[in-house]
């Protein structure tokens, strides 16, 4: 542990084996659970209220929540793991709120094969997550000749039907955030960051041609106030344009809305054993070894399976081609990671129509983390009673042995081990409930 909260730390420098307080490692570690998760829940409320919405549950939640941590107020472990269920709780009714949000303003996602070319002409990439800053850059370019590009986590914007009429939001650039670095020093035009996963620029690279924008800010980079990008628009008129250059496509936009309408197919499917199960295999990417356990998980699912994925992690596997199931596509991207909400409501869904629970179903549950979101919707899942789901790829350090433990014992959370091997044991847990 380490702990440096309070006046009294040891040394003045901080506590590392039981707190001067009396807090141990279990504690600081929920403690820790709970801060990470409601940040999470903030980044999604934050954008919630862009467009004028906000749920008083989960702002008194967030007061609760820091009250909570303050120093001597509670020493309880069973208390820490019900508010960090609750966190999971409130993060749902986030994710539901920027759901609503985004559908009345943009309407509800569509599946949509995206180019990841590029157009002759200017352009600008634009990476994050906030699509009101996406929204409002299309409308200023309009009938200007600058293409606009999606990066990493925008990539679900091409499902919504109102961001998709622009017919200059010419495709997707790159791949996920890690990779920036040299995507965008390969890239001609301007980037706009306008959320995290903004990384610095490497010296006397693309710092001159990179703005932000919201919460996003690197030293040196033009912000951008208020959502006037005339900068950017006119930095990317300078600069030299890009070459006509075909790519692959690869497909997004398959909100709940669009799965419900083939649910009865999918059903019937399932029912006459042309699907045998679903994997969902979704999260953050990163740049740490151990991350191909992805790619490779993808490549082992059998042909007669169901891949269902959101947040930048599709991008270890979704330009492989899939093919479908009797026009059912074998790879269902449900957006960003917010659209876990998606991924939720669909598995509700189909729960509902088997007449049995989520983890009755034949769905294997395959998360990748990185950073406070990603934390945020695995409590969402254990709120919600999810079990036996992989994580990976590796432990969170700020959970100590025992606090992982209770999670692990409490909802059979298990950490990845081998693609081959986890395949296995999730198929075996198929035919151990058919029996």
């Amino acid at each position: 542990m380490f702990c440096y909260q309070c006046e009294q730390t040891v040394e003045g420098k901080g506590c590392t084996k039981i707190g001067v307080c009396g807090k141990d490692e279990d504690i600081q570690s929920l403690q820790d659970t709970l801060h990470f998760g409601l940040m999470g829940v903030a980044a999604y409320a934050y954008h919630a209220r862009q467009f004028g919405a906000r749920d008083e549950a989960v702002d008194a939640f967030a007061h609760e929540a820091l009250f909570k941590n303050v120093t001597n107020a509670s020493f309880d472990l069973n208390q820490y793991l019900q508010m960090v269920l609750k966190c999971g709780e409130m993060n749902l009714k986030a994710m539901e709120l920027l759901n609503r949000v985004h559908t009345e303003k943009f309407g509800n996602p569509t599946p949509v094969e995206v180019s990841t070319g590029t157009r002759k002409g200017p352009g600008i990439v634009v990476t994050g997550h906030d699509l009101l800053d996406l929204y409002e850059l299309l409308k200023q370019t309009q009938g200007r000749g600058v293409n606009i590009y999606t990066h990493g986590e925008m990539l679900p914007a091409h499902g919504y039907p109102e961001l998709r009429k622009f017919t200059h939001l010419a495709g997707n650039y790159g791949g996920a955030w890690q990779e920036q670095k040299k995507e965008f020093n390969e890239f001609n035009g301007p980037v706009l960051a306008t959320t995290n996963c903004v990384l610095v620029p490497p010296p006397q690279t693309y710092l001159d041609r990179l703005f932000t924008a919201g919460v996003a800010g690197i030293p040196g980079a033009t912000h951008i106030p208020n959502r006037d990008f005339t900068p950017l628009i006119e930095k990317a008129l300078s600069l030299p344009p890009l070459i006509e250059k075909n790519g692959d496509t690869v497909s997004t936009g398959f909100h709940y809305s669009a799965v419900l309408g083939i649910t009865d197919k999918i059903v019937d499917a399932v029912k006459r054993g042309k699907i045998k199960r679903f994997f969902l295999i979704g999260g953050c990417d990163g740049a740490r070894p151990g991350r191909n356990y992805y790619t490779e998980f993808a490549e082992l699912v059998p042909k007669d399976c169901v891949i269902l994925t959101l947040a930048c992690g599709k991008y270890r596997f979704n330009k492989m081609k899939f093919g479908a199931i009797e026009g059912i596509p074998r790879l269902i991207d449900a957006g960003q990671c917010n659209d876990a909400y998606s991924a939720i409501q669909i598995a509700l869904a189909l729960a509902n129509a088997f007449k049995c629970t989520v983890n009755e179903l034949p769905l294997s549950f395959v998360l990748s983390w990185f950073e406070q979101k990603a934390v945020a919707i695995l409590l969402t899942l254990l709120h919600l009673g999810i079990r036996g789901m992989y994580i990976g790829p590796t432990p969170p350090a700020f959970l100590s042995p025992h606090a992982f433990g209770l999670l692990k014992d409490t909802f059979d959370l298990r950490l990845i081990s081998s693609p081959a091997n986890d395949l296995a044991a999730m198929r075996g847990a198929t035919q151990a409930a058919k029996a």
